[in-house]
């Protein structure tokens, strides 16, 4: 088993100590155009974090069983050498780009994702509100596996993706230099993706690189100041309605259909869609 370092758990002093920072610069150098900080909202954000390091040690036992089981009838192996450690954060990076853009674009898996998108702040403190139902990204993950990655090897590049994700969720930070903002993603591609507007929804899904959006079509530059949070936002702080808002409307959602086809396709379908009626045209919500 390779041996590399638990990046999440290392980092933690130092999502601390950045947020604690920030908050104090809003104090010395408010902006009346930024969100800042809210008391209750960062409280939710910080629980949903704590939680998710509860719920995550939960779910990593049966996907790491999986991912253990398909590592052992794989014949391929990668070994984890200062060379291919950055091929395989590109790898994990190029697999993140397109679960993310699952996770907005298929409704079950936005029930998960939608956790991290519900505050109407942006600040480092936004970057901690991770869902408590993260067992949904792993099957985007199964090829680096049957490719010969190792789990452990695996685990770390998520982590150091993860981990990178969080200096972007602020707005202290404007543009910089054209070549990182070209190549990486930043505090202003990724406002936009938390953005609530109309053109900017669903946008710019990279990690740690913007260069599968701007591949694959779903790149926006950051134009009109964003304005976040979801387009029907929640009206609670309380973590666990935060945690399950979405899996309680589809819930809903297929109790009242009418048949089976449009229960799959609440599951399936983008966050909005709902079925033929005589008043709306299909894939309108209400």
């Amino acid at each position: 088993m390779p041996n590399l370092p638990d990046v999440v758990l290392w980092s933690i002093p130092a999502f601390v100590l950045l947020t604690v920072l920030e908050m104090v610069s809003y104090r010395f150098r408010p902006d009346e155009d930024e969100q800042g900080y809210s008391p209750r909202d960062t409280t939710t954000s910080l629980t949903m974090g704590l939680g998710s390091l509860l719920f995550d040690a939960l779910w990593k036992i049966p996907i790491v069983a999986v991912y253990a089981a398909l590592y052992e009838v794989t014949p391929f192996r990668v070994p984890v050498l200062w060379w291919t450690v950055p091929l395989m954060l590109l790898a994990q990076d190029f697999c993140y780009y397109w679960s993310h853009r699952g996770h907005h674009v298929v409704r079950i898996l936005w029930a998960c994702h939608v956790v991290h998108h519900s505050s109407k702040h942006y600040n480092l403190s936004t970057a901690l509100r991770q869902p408590w139902t993260g067992a949904t990204s792993w099957v985007f993950y199964v090829p680096l596996i049957l490719a010969g990655v190792h789990p452990a090897a695996l685990a770390f590049c998520s982590s150091a993706n993860l981990v990178y994700q969080f200096w972007i969720h602020t707005e202290r930070i404007d543009r910089l230099p054209r070549p990182v903002e070209y190549l990486f993603n930043t505090p202003s591609h990724h406002r936009v993706h938390h953005a609530s507007q109309g053109g900017y929804l669903d946008r710019n899904f990279g990690g740690i690189l913007i260069v599968f959006d701007r591949a694959f079509g779903s790149f926006t530059a950051e134009t009109t100041r964003p304005v976040y949070g979801l387009t029907k936002n929640l009206d609670t702080f309380n973590p666990l309605r935060v945690a399950t808002h979405e899996y309680a409307s589809i819930a809903k959602d297929l109790a009242a259909a009418d048949n089976w086809r449009d229960r799959l396709r609440h599951l399936t379908k983008g966050p909005g869609w709902q079925p033929v009626r005589p008043d709306r045209p299909e894939g309108n919500a209400a």
